[in-house]
Formats: C-alpha cells, sequence, structure tokens
C-alpha cells in the first residue's frame, strides 16, 4: 500500500512539475524579441561576415595558448553575432563548420522540429508536451527530451533539419544540427553521415538558428516568439550563464547548452544595454571545457565592445523599423 501511495504521488509530482515548467514567465508588452522588422525576409547570417570583425575575434583568441591548439586540432569552435545594430549585424567565426558531438545542444533542432509539428504536421500543443519542452531546454531534461522525440520520430526531426527553409543540416556545407538518438542509455542510433555521430552541431548552424529566431523567422514570428520564451532563463547556472548572471545580471538571456564527458559546449543570445546584444556559440573538446567556456565569454565580451567603439550605435529599438534594413532570402 505504502508503495503504491508513494508511486501515485511521484506521479503526481511530476505531473505537476511538467505543467509548472509549461507556463512561461510573466511577458510583458516589451518583451524584446523578436524583432519586428518591417520586411519580410533577413540577411542570410552567411553574407554579414566582416573581415575586421573576424580579425579582431581571431586576434583575441589567438592571444590563448592552448585555445589556439585545440583550434588547430578542429577540437574548439566558436561562432559570435554582432546584434547591437540591427542595421550592420556582423558575423564572425572560427571552425564555424567543424561538425562536433554537442550532447544536449541539439535539443534546440528537437524543439524546432516539435513546433514545426504544431504548425504543419497536426502534433496537439498540450500543456504536458509544453512541459517537456520546457524542462528539456531549461533544465536539460534527457527524461523530457525523448518523450518529445518520441512523439515527433527521429526520422522527422532529421527531415525537418534539411527542410529548405530551415537548412540547419547541410552535408555538403559541413553538416549542422543532428539529433541521432533519443537521450537514454539504450536506443537505436540514426548517425549523421560525416562524422558518424548521434548528438552533433556546428557554431555556425547554432548561431544561425538564434539569429533566424531573433528576427522572428523561424515558422513564423509568434511561433518564434513561443520558442524564445522556452529559451529565456535558463535553469542551470554554468558556462557561459555564470559568467552572465555576475556581469550584466539585467540582461534577458536565451540559451541551450551541453554537456557529456570531455565534450563541452554552449550557446546564448544576450539581449542587454547598449552593445550587449548578441549570439555566442562555443563547442570544445577538452577535459577542463566548463572552465574554457567560463573564461572565453569575457573575450568575446572584449570583441564586441571594442567593435560598438568603432561605430556610432543607433537604439536597436528605431533601427529595427528602419526602412533601410536589406532584404534577402534565408
Amino acid at each position: 500500500m505504502k508503495k503504491s501511495l508513494f508511486v501515485l504521488l511521484r506521479i503526481i509530482g511530476i505531473i505537476l512539475l511538467s505543467l509548472c515548467a509549461a507556463i512561461p514567465n510573466a511577458v510583458s508588452s516589451n518583451f524584446p524579441l523578436p524583432l519586428k522588422l518591417t520586411v519580410p525576409q533577413v540577411v542570410p547570417l552567411k553574407n554579414l561576415t566582416d573581415k575586421n570583425f573576424q580579425k579582431t575575434l581571431d586576434c583575441e583568441l589567438a592571444q590563448n595558448k592552448i585555445w589556439q591548439n585545440l583550434i588547430r586540432k578542429k577540437k574548439m569552435a566558436v561562432g559570435l553575432v554582432d546584434l547591437s545594430d540591427v542595421g550592420h549585424i556582423m558575423f564572425a567565426r572560427v571552425n564555424g563548420s567543424e561538425m562536433m558531438y554537442a550532447a544536449s545542444l541539439p535539443k534546440i533542432a528537437v524543439l524546432l522540429a516539435a513546433f514545426h509539428s504544431f504548425e504543419y504536421d497536426g502534433l496537439e500543443q498540450t500543456p504536458r508536451i509544453m512541459g517537456d519542452l520546457a524542462l528539456m531546454i531549461r533544465k536539460s531534461n534527457n527524461q523530457a527530451a525523448t518523450r518529445v522525440i518520441e512523439k515527433i520520430t527521429l526520422k522527422r526531426i532529421q527531415e525537418i533539419m534539411v527542410m529548405p527553409q530551415y537548412e540547419f543540416y547541410d552535408q555538403d556545407h559541413g553538416g549542422g544540427l543532428w539529433v541521432g538518438k533519443k537521450y537514454a542509455k539504450t536506443d537505436s542510433r540514426l548517425p549523421e553521415p560525416l562524422k558518424g555521430l548521434s548528438h552533433a552541431a556546428t557554431a555556425t548552424q547554432v548561431c544561425r538558428f538564434y539569429y533566424l529566431l531573433a528576427m522572428g523567422q523561424l515558422i513564423n514570428p509568434e511561433r518564434s516568439r513561443q520558442m524564445l520564451e522556452i529559451l529565456v532563463d535558463p535553469g542551470v547556472n554554468h558556462k557561459f550563464v555564470n559568467v552572465l548572471n555576475k556581469i550584466v545580471p539585467d540582461a534577458k538571456i536565451f540559451r541551450k547548452s551541453g554537456t557529456w564527458r570531455t565534450w563541452h559546449c554552449d550557446s546564448v543570445l544576450v539581449w542587454g544595454p547598449e552593445w550587449r546584444r548578441y549570439i555566442a556559440v562555443a563547442l570544445v573538446e577538452d577535459k577542463n571545457g566548463e572552465m574554457i567556456l567560463r573564461k572565453l565569454l569575457p573575450v568575446l565580451e572584449s570583441v564586441l565592445k571594442e567593435n560598438a567603439a568603432k561605430f556610432t550605435i543607433p537604439r536597436l529599438e528605431q533601427a529595427a523599423v528602419d526602412s533601410s534594413v536589406p532584404q534577402n532570402t534565408n
């Protein structure tokens, strides 16, 4: 009898936790993202690379010999997007198209696949699945991720990643986001073709994911907003987030990270004052990866701060409605 009561209470607790996680934070009318652009499309991120911005990033990373060694061995990848001026967005990357094992970071692909399925495939958007999505992202809960994957299927997630409107996995251009296994100890694998990885990502494609979300371009602005609401206010305080909570506690942080053995990665979309509006992504294969990521974040911020000093940055809220924003395709 006691055992049955314990099981019942445990089930009720799990359901309540999922339902609480599904309730979004109180989102005021000034929730910053996605941007309300006046054009239907945005410039592809690959077209926003900037030589000077790239040079500054390269020089800063080169000052750390350990990082340079990891970069040479293709064991460290970095992506950085300066969003402080929507009319002059800049992108730089190191080993940007290098496929790396990314642990829980590719759960952002599951997030997108779920919302795509809500919009187009008839998947019911229930409180339970919304709770699982929130647990999967904010707490990186593997059981919740597995439940969502089972509703969509691995095959469908991979199909969605290669669709023309997303192109988050492109075998001819370095790969990208890949989910080839449930987040469970035992299960079949559908590894990606290039390196045979189960859960993988490239820094460039993760940057694209946040960039397109910020621009309201993933599915549609409303679905982009809903995904951002799940990504905001991460529930695990380590890596990039640990540093950001100390140096800019009032900033909005949208985040997904991943860790397994010697593989450490983090990704953030930061929305703070002045020049602190950016996307930062890093994937590292090293036993000290956690500390490397903590030390890397201030270096990336120094690149952004130096970049900001070179330009007269208009208020983003004004620039976002400027019709001069170039029109192009994703």
